[in-house]
């Protein structure tokens, strides 16, 4: 297992062994932010080097991307430690790399950056503990009253429900079944492979490069998925229509109130197939986990997918913050 040395703090690699300590971490919080699990950074990792330390006893996850470390979450465990490990993470950062322009904390929850400038000590300010630091404002997760997914009622939601009206009655012999890795692994990346060139048939020329650098990252992380599914306390859903697959979902549980969507793909030629299975999905989170809301993410900052997360009527937006140093 390779670690990295810095500062007398050894960072171990981030991989399956990890989930037990940051479960245990993340239980001393409570975000709703999708970021915030070890699946959800298990699998996006897997073309990436990711490592971890605790730093005044809190989870810290760090990146190494081009000889550079940085921080995907803040330090994660109670607020009373929060702070100064933030500070200490950014010394090790600094300490490793070439220039201290690459030290930051990503997807930093608004609960928690409340804690960064909270009153540390008496006649301390806000001011002073910022004076040193950036906080700029990211991407925003989209969360979900579940029963609003699953009723679709309203005005607003007619589309909606017309497309899976749709879809129920052009397919009627649909069937949806829980995702098996054995059973079902290899139709996912063959449903993956056709997405990825339906998008690429139809998309201008000199789109293509930049959207295939970007696929290229997730095809390894759907394979991380399906690899580790049933070490990842993950579930899925998946669709057929005479046999073959034509649309795929995993999610998970994020706290006691919130579960999220981490990935779903589906037949661009199914008309109304995204909308049902997104519906039915919403179901079996809700069920499985009891829980009242869905986060599906953000939209990494793509026009046309922040349109279809808000044609759902986002109960709430949060926001997600970086903070870099001066």
């Amino acid at each position: 297992m390779s670690t990295l040395t810095v500062n007398n703090y050894t960072l171990k690699h981030f991989d399956l062994k990890a989930k037990e300590v940051m479960t245990h971490y993340l239980k001393q919080i409570n975000v709703d932010v999708s970021d915030y699990t070890f699946a959800g950074n298990y699998i996006w990792l897997s073309t990436a080097t990711g490592f971890y330390t605790i730093v005044n006893d809190t989870f810290c996850l760090f990146i190494l991307s081009s000889g550079e470390l940085s921080m995907l979450l803040p330090p994660i465990g109670t607020k009373q430690n929060t702070y100064e490990a933030i500070l200490k993470c950014f010394e090790i950062m600094n300490s490793h790399n070439s220039n201290r322009n690459y030290s930051k904390i990503e997807y930093v929850h608004e609960n928690i950056l409340e804690e960064f400038v909270d009153y540390l000590e008496e006649g301390t300010l806000i001011y002073e503990m910022l004076k040193d630091f950036i906080i700029e404002k990211k991407l925003v997760d989209y969360i979900y009253k579940a029963e609003d997914l699953i009723e679709l009622k309203g005005d607003s939601y007619k589309s909606k429900r017309n497309e899976i009206n749709k879809f129920k009655k052009i397919y009627p012999d649909f069937r949806i079944e829980i995702l098996d890795k054995q059973k079902h692994s290899s139709d996912v990346m063959n449903l993956f492979n056709k997405w990825v060139k339906d998008r690429t048939t139809y998309m201008p020329k000199e789109e293509v490069e930049i959207f295939l650098d970007g696929i290229y990252f997730e095809r390894f992380a759907i394979k991380r998925l399906i690899n580790d599914y049933e070490n990842l306390d993950v579930i899925g859903l998946v669709i057929y229509i005479n046999d073959e697959i034509k649309g795929f979902t995993v999610g998970e549980k994020i706290n006691e109130q919130t579960a999220s969507v981490i990935i779903e793909k589906t037949d661009f030629e199914i008309l109304g197939c995204a909308q049902y299975i997104f519906r039915e999905f919403t179901k079996i989170l809700k069920d499985k986990y009891n829980v009242e809301y869905i986060n599906v993410g953000d939209d990494m900052g793509f026009e046309n997918l922040k349109k279809v997360k808000m044609s759902y009527r986002p109960y709430k937006l949060v926001p997600k913050y970086t903070i870099y140093q001066k």
